[in-house]
């Protein structure tokens, strides 16, 4: 379970990572990367939206991102806002194969504001 303490909330928080921080999209996500104040934790959030399909699978998807961004906070270096946004395929999509596309477009947002 992602801590509460890395939990994305606001409004300003998500425009913030959505608008100016670095983008990396694979088949099912799509993540976005902004750089904060290094001594502020990781928060991460999450976009699902209709698309994706009714409430069950929404929440569905949202759980398993939940899941994949609570094994790979410890990873994550501090001082990081995170915008996982689910793709229509995410709903189809099985658990390694949303895990591997999490992972690959995190690793690609990540180089991108190393650049």
């Amino acid at each position: 379970m992602l801590a509460q303490q890395h939990r994305m909330r606001t409004s300003v928080q998500f425009s913030a990572a959505t608008r100016s921080g670095a983008r990396s999209g694979r088949r099912n996500v799509v993540v976005y990367a902004h750089p904060c104040a290094p001594q502020e934790p990781t928060l991460v959030g999450f976009i699902v939206s209709k698309a994706v399909g009714n409430a069950v699978v929404r929440n569905r998807v949202k759980r398993r991102l939940r899941e994949l961004a609570a094994d790979s906070i410890a990873e994550t270096p501090r001082g990081l806002h995170l915008v996982v946004r689910a793709l229509p395929a995410s709903a189809e999509a099985d658990w390694t194969r949303l895990g591997a596309d999490y992972r690959a477009a995190l690793a690609a947002a990540r180089r991108k504001l190393a650049a």
